[in-house]
C-alpha cells in the first residue's frame, strides 16, 4: 500500500511539476510577446518624429512671432512715412479709383507719367514741373498704387492705365494734351495715344522699354505680386528687404552719373516701402514683358509726333535694343541720346527733357494745323 501511495505521490508531483513548468513557459511567452509588441510599436522613425516635433514647434512659434513683429514694425514705418510726406496734390475719383494728382501752371495741357516705383514727386524733385509750369498746364498723376492713389484688384496693364487717365483728363476738362512718359510710364503714354488718338497731341518718351527682353529686375521685384504669398510678404519681410536693397537700386538707376543730392535729400523714399506701393511695383514688373509684347504690334499705328529721349549710358533699358530700335521703326520720330547719362534722364538733364517737350509741342502744332 505504501508503495502504491508512493507511486501515486510521485505521479502527482510529476503532473504538478509539468503543469507548473507549462504555466511558467506560458507566462514567459506572454512576457516575450508583450515586449515584442512594444518593440514593434516603437520604431526608430518614432524617435526622429519626436525629435522633429521638439524643434519644429518652437521654430514655428519663433517664426510666427518674428513675422508678427515685422508686420507691426512695418505698420509703424508706414504711418510715420505718411506723416512725414503727406499728399501734395488733390484727388479725383475715377471708376472706383482714387487718384492723387498735382496740377501746376497754365497753358497747353501737358501730362507727365512716372515710371515703376516712383510717384508725382519724381517730377517735382527733378525740377521738371517748375521748368514747364510757366508755359504749360502741367498735370502729374500718381499711377494706381503709387504715392496716394488707390489700386483696386485688377490687371493694371498700360491700356487699363490709359483708359483710366483718359477719363481723369476728361474730368479735368482736358480735350488734348502733350504727354511725357518715363520708363514704365512710356508704355502708358503709348497706350494712351493708341486708345485716344484725338486726345494725345504728341509723345515724348524718356528712357523707355518697348521690346521684350530678359530683365533681372523683373524676377527681383515680382514676388510680392503673387496672390496670398505676396500679400503676406509685402506686410512682413518685403519692406525690410526693400529697405536693404533700395540704396543700391537707386544708385543703379542713375549710373554712370551720381545720385543727385536733391534727389537723395528730397525724394520721399520712405513712401516707396509701404505695402501697397510694393504690390504696385511688383505687379508692374511682372506685367512689363507681356505688355510690350502686345504693344509692339501697334507702334506703326501711332499717328502723333514722337520724340524719344534717353541717356546714352542707360544701365536699366538697353538703348540699342529699346530707344534706338523704336526710332528706326518709327521713321518720323526724333531721337535724342544724351552722352554720359543713365536712366533717370529728367533728373540728370531736366533742361534737355524740357527742350524736347517744347520741340514736340511745336511739331504737334504744325501737324494738327494740317
Amino acid at each position: 500500500m505504501r508503495g502504491v501511495e508512493t507511486e501515486a505521490g510521485v505521479s502527482s508531483l510529476r503532473s504538478d511539476g509539468a503543469a507548473g513548468a507549462g504555466d511558467l513557459m506560458r507566462g514567459s511567452d506572454r512576457q516575450h510577446g508583450s515586449d515584442q509588441g512594444r518593440a514593434e510599436r516603437w520604431q526608430p522613425g518614432d524617435t526622429r518624429r519626436a525629435r522633429t516635433r521638439r524643434w519644429l514647434v518652437p521654430a514655428l512659434a519663433g517664426a510666427t512671432t518674428a513675422l508678427a513683429s515685422a508686420a507691426l514694425y512695418n505698420r509703424k514705418q508706414t504711418r510715420e512715412a505718411e506723416e512725414q510726406y503727406p499728399p501734395i496734390g488733390r484727388f479725383l475719383d475715377v471708376d472706383g479709383v482714387r487718384l492723387h494728382y498735382l496740377e501746376r501752371g497754365q497753358g497747353e495741357p501737358l501730362l507727365l507719367i512716372h515710371g515703376n516705383g516712383t510717384m508725382v514727386q519724381d517730377f517735382t524733385v527733378s525740377g521738371l514741373v517748375d521748368r514747364l509750369a510757366d508755359r504749360y498746364r502741367v498735370i502729374v498723376i500718381d499711377r494706381p498704387g503709387y504715392g496716394y492713389s488707390s489700386r483696386p484688384r485688377q490687371l493694371w496693364t498700360p491700356r487699363a492705365h490709359a483708359r483710366l487717365f483718359r477719363k481723369a483728363l476728361a474730368q479735368l476738362g482736358v480735350q488734348q494734351a502733350l504727354v511725357y512718359g518715363h520708363s514704365w510710364g512710356t508704355l502708358v503714354a503709348v497706350a494712351l495715344a493708341l486708345e485716344a488718338p484725338s486726345l494725345v497731341r504728341g509723345l515724348v518718351l524718356g528712357s523707355g522699354y518697348y521690346y521684350p527682353t530678359l530683365r533681372a529686375d523683373v524676377f527681383l521685384l515680382s514676388p510680392p505680386a503673387i496672390p496670398v504669398i505676396g500679400d503676406a510678404m509685402r506686410y512682413t519681410i518685403s519692406p525690410l528687404l526693400a529697405r536693404a536693397i533700395l540704396p543700391g537700386m537707386i544708385k543703379r538707376m542713375f549710373q554712370p552719373a551720381a545720385v543727385p543730392e536733391r534727389f537723395d535729400r528730397d525724394f520721399p523714399k520712405a513712401l516707396m516701402l509701404r505695402p501697397l506701393h510694393l504690390r504696385a511695383a511688383a505687379e508692374d514688373a511682372a506685367l512689363m514683358t507681356p505688355s510690350v509684347m502686345e504693344l509692339e504690334r501697334h507702334y506703326g499705328d501711332l499717328k502723333v509726333p514722337v520724340t524719344i529721349i534717353t541717356g546714352a549710358d542707360d544701365q536699366i533699358a538697353d538703348v540699342g535694343r529699346q530707344s534706338a530700335r523704336l526710332h528706326r521703326e518709327l521713321p518720323h520720330s526724333e531721337f535724342i541720346s544724351v552722352p554720359g547719362l543713365g536712366h533717370m534722364i529728367h533728373h540728370l538733364a531736366p533742361d534737355a527733357v524740357a527742350d524736347a517737350i517744347d520741340h514736340a509741342a511745336q511739331r504737334s502744332s504744325r501737324v494738327w494745323a494740317l
